[in-house]
């Protein structure tokens, strides 16, 4: 005799999804098939593992391959992020061989502004990454810039 569902030790996991779509996707599923959302994601996870088991794998199996796409992932990322920081470092290189140094650049004034104004940036780009990747954003309804920016402007 099967134990009852109820007398079966359950595992608890909580999944973070980045892909939106992918919960909504999930969520679609969950409704046609008048499920819980949890029971829809065990069934997607079932179906995931017995499409490899059939073609001879067995569960480690499958979990050796998840790891290994995984790492190759993690090392094509790693490597993506170190292209970005040299374009990043040859951009600002061109910049500071471009732009000659002035003496308003030491303005505290100008320095304090040019520190907030990056500070927005960030926090603007932080936002649009948590929304999900670029959207336009609203447009800027701040004050005019501090005088020491009219001035280098000039």
């Amino acid at each position: 005799m099967m134990p009852k569902r109820d007398d079966q030790q359950t595992a608890r996991v909580q999944v973070y999804f980045e892909n939106p779509k992918t919960e909504l996707a999930l969520r679609r599923e969950a409704r046609a098939g008048k499920l819980t959302l949890s029971r829809a994601a065990e069934r997607a996870i079932e179906r995931g593992l017995q499409l490899n088991r059939s073609k001879g794998e067995s569960p480690d199996d499958v979990l050796r391959a998840v790891a290994r796409r995984l790492d190759g992932h993690a090392k094509s990322t790693a490597r993506d992020f170190g292209w970005l920081m040299e374009l990043n470092v040859a951009l600002a290189r061109t910049l500071f061989v471009r732009l000659p140094e002035h003496d308003a650049d030491r303005d505290p004034d100008l320095l304090a502004a040019t520190e907030a104004r990056i500070e927005r940036l960030l926090d603007e780009v932080a936002s649009r990454l948590e929304r999900g990747g670029r959207r336009h954003m609203e447009p800027d309804t701040r004050p005019e810039e501090p005088r020491s920016f009219q001035i280098a402007a000039e």
